[in-house]
């Protein structure tokens, strides 16, 4: 009889609701040293989550290098798998801040102690962002193969691609019905996304001068949807501030999944002075135990 080797654990928790049935799900895996690039993309296409992290130690107490794979390839930056990461680090070395040195800087991440309501929150900080513009041929393309008239756009959001540590492409609805009318053709909108090196489409509708709405495709990952896109939201907030659409200091609030059955709620924090964008929120473990090793 012969003995299976058996890996690192496979965490699971959710990002961004403190409910495991809300929010979005990533694995993290918190000692993946020795994992090459093989295991890691294995355990998240096993796991189908849009995302999971693989931690090793970095560079001082509370400092681990991090990586993130969806179930197709290697991403620059998660930030929902980076919540889930930290909140698996604070159940064991206790709340705090951690430091995760990421493909595409570092990224502090402060976790909140559990308060009266048992709720456990984390807040990372964003590399500095930028916003640019794009071209109007690859803009027609976009809508094209989400099938939305560009007279469905919000004039008062122009489309642009932001960066907080991954490319979105922000496109503004002008009804919470466009929003939520969402059946776009895969490979085509897959094709353009890879031509532009985009993460997710960031699609947006403002409830409220604080408040809105957020979906994010996700195709090149191979999934349709992505639940709660921490990255997605940090881009945003550096979009909204660019073009005044929020003060300077501002806290914004934006809520994904629910087109999914999968709400969540991610807060979105812009200081003035500093171009960096906060974003925070719950998170659960999933399950009582680990998911498994590779």
């Amino acid at each position: 009889m012969t003995t299976r080797a058996v890996g690192p654990e496979v965490l699971r928790y959710t990002a961004f609701s403190s409910d495991p049935g809300g929010g979005n799900p990533a694995g993290v895996v918190l000692d993946a040293g020795g994992m090459d690039d093989e295991a890691m993309l294995a355990v998240a296409a096993r796991l189908g989550y849009s995302e999971s992290a693989f931690l090793t130690p970095g560079q001082g107490e509370r400092a681990y290098r991090i990586r993130y794979f969806s179930p197709k390839a290697e991403v620059s930056f998660c930030g929902h798998a980076t919540v889930a990461a930290a909140l698996a680090l604070a159940e064991r070395i206790g709340p705090g801040e951690v430091v995760f040195a990421t493909p595409a800087g570092d990224v502090p991440v402060e976790v909140r102690a559990a308060g009266a309501d048992g709720e456990v929150r984390a807040t990372l900080t964003s590399v500095e962002p930028y916003v640019e513009e794009v071209d109007g041929a690859d803009l027609a393309e976009a809508l094209a193969a989400l099938d939305w008239p560009a007279g469905d756009l919000d004039p008062a959001f122009p489309p642009r691609i932001a960066f907080a540590g991954a490319r979105h492409l922000v496109l503004a609805a002008a009804t919470r019905a466009r929003l939520a009318d969402l059946d776009y053709d895969f490979a085509r909108l897959e094709t353009l996304m890879h031509r532009l090196d985009l993460t997710t489409v960031q699609l947006v509708w403002r409830e409220s001068a604080t408040v809105f709405h957020v979906r994010d495709p996700f195709p090149v990952g191979g999934v349709v949807e992505d639940p709660a896109t921490g990255a997605a939201a940090a881009a945003f907030g550096a979009y909204a501030r660019e073009f005044g659409l929020v003060p300077d200091d501002a806290v914004l609030t934006l809520r994904q999944g629910e087109d999914l059955g999968r709400p969540g709620e991610l807060t979105v924090t812009l200081r003035a002075g500093d171009p960096r964008v906060r974003v925070g929120g719950a998170g659960a473990r999933i399950g009582g135990g680990a998911e498994g090793s590779y």
